[in-house]
């Protein structure tokens, strides 16, 4: 009996986490990791929760490739989707890298200060805080129409803040495609960031108590949206 409450134990902990296996393009979701980078332990669905880790950027063992990539159009909805689905409250961001000249997006480790955000969403505010990804089976999100052509790496994230109430307590949910922009502008994406780096666990958006006091704001961590 001890053991069959142990293997429940494991395994209601294992469906409270999630990942984030396929993207999303005209609407329909594309083969789970086949231009997601499947990262070591996907399985098991856990969390990144030191922000200094290598596995920030792209999950564990994710910063090289095994993955295709995927032709999407500058300014287009595309998104991930998550399984099983996003069980915990805390942001959603989505960041961009550009592939430097000579390298592929199925051979580049994301390395440098080269990440900007394109998209990041918070709570609304009430008598609680109210997170829009919470339960949610698929994000969606649009690249930036000024895009310049080429490939990328698209990382997404979602920061877990149900025990944040310490440092080291945000969860961190992450997964990286690999993607090439058509028909792109001649934007210059400012702003930029590195993975690890980006963030400190002290982070006003990372360490906080989001059930008591009730926050009136919230500070999303990271750089400003390229638009």
């Amino acid at each position: 009996m001890k053991f069959l409450a142990s293997l429940v134990a494991l395994s209601s902990l294992a469906n409270a986490h999630y990942t984030f296996p396929a993207l999303i393009k005209d609407g329909a979701a594309t083969t789970d990791w086949q231009y997601v980078r499947q990262w070591t332990g996907y399985y098991t669905n856990s969390p990144v929760t030191d922000v200094t880790s290598l596995d920030l950027r792209c999950n564990v063992n994710a910063s090289t490739a095994s993955s295709s990539t995927l032709a999407i159009p500058a300014g287009s909805t595309i998104g991930f989707t998550s399984s099983p689905d996003i069980f915990h409250p805390g942001p959603l961001q989505v960041y961009m890298a550009s592939v430097p000249s000579g390298q592929t997006a199925a051979t580049w480790d994301g390395s440098g200060t080269v990440w900007f955000k394109i998209f990041g969403q918070g709570p609304t505010f009430g008598t609680s805080l109210t997170w829009p990804t919470l339960d949610a089976t698929q994000v969606s999100f649009t690249v930036p129409a000024s895009l310049p052509s080429g490939e990328y790496l698209l990382r997404v994230e979602h920061i877990a803040l149900h025990s944040a109430s310490s440092a080291g307590g945000a969860q961190f949910y992450i997964s990286c495609g690999q993607v090439d922009v058509t028909g792109g502008g001649s934007g210059t994406p400012t702003d930029l960031v590195a993975f690890p780096g980006a963030y400190k666990a002290t982070d006003p958006g990372i360490l906080l108590n989001i059930y008591y006091p009730v926050p009136t704001s919230y500070t999303l961590p990271g750089p400003s949206v390229y638009e």
